[in-house]
């Protein structure tokens, strides 16, 4: 897994690619995070786009990451989510967690609504 991290309209946007699979990707998204908390940046959009694959430790890596931001007052919304990992969040019902948008565009005019 890689990390590509970037900022627009006071929205980080993390451009997550490969497979999120555990391990150190665990360590990464975590610590990454939590830099983000550290310097007061609370609203984070992940952009699964370049996702492949995300087995159960990598759910496990999305959701710790969604707490460590409700835990600070943050966000996390998905974009670019992929039909295969779409159909592993309806199975998980984790599509109830996560706020997922198609565009970059919408996820951050989301922020702004609430």
């Amino acid at each position: 897994m890689k990390i590509k991290e970037r900022e627009r309209d006071g929205v980080v946007i993390l451009e997550v690619s490969g497979k999120i699979m555990g391990g150190p990707d665990s360590e990464l998204f975590t610590n990454t995070l939590k830099t983000l908390v550290h310097q007061g940046k609370k609203r984070v959009v992940v952009d699964l786009g370049g996702v492949s694959w995300v087995n159960s430790t990598g759910l496990g890596i999305l959701i710790s990451g969604y707490s460590t931001l409700k835990r600070s007052n943050g966000e996390m919304k998905l974009v670019n989510v992929s039909d295969r990992i779409d159909s592993i969040f309806m199975v998980t019902k984790l599509y109830s967690v996560f706020d997922s948008y198609k565009s970059e565009d919408e996820a951050i005019a989301s922020f702004a609504v609430e």
